[in-house]
C-alpha cells in the first residue's frame, strides 16, 4: 500500500534540482494571488453596495404598508 502512494504521489509532486525553475510558479502565483484579492475587494464593496439598496427598498415598502394601514383605518 505503501509503495503505491508513493508512486501516485510521486507522479505530481516534483522538485527541481534547479532552483530556478521556480521562479516562473512564484510569478504566477502572485499574479494570481493579486488578483484574487482585487476581486475579493470588488465582491465585498458590490455586496455592500447590494445590501443598502436592499435595506433601502424594505424601508420604502415598510413606509408604503404602514401609510396603507393608517389610511385604511380612517
Amino acid at each position: 500500500m505503501n509503495v503505491l502512494l508513493s508512486t501516485v504521489l510521486g507522479l505530481f509532486l516534483y522538485f527541481p534540482e534547479d532552483k530556478s525553475e521556480y521562479f516562473p510558479a512564484v510569478i504566477s502565483f502572485t499574479i494570481f494571488m493579486i488578483a484574487c484579492a482585487f476581486t475579493m475587494r470588488w465582491i465585498i464593496k458590490k455586496s455592500q453596495k447590494e445590501a443598502l439598496k436592499t435595506k433601502e427598498l424594505e424601508e420604502e415598502v415598510t413606509r408604503r404598508n404602514q401609510h396603507l394601514k393608517k389610511n385604511s383605518m380612517h
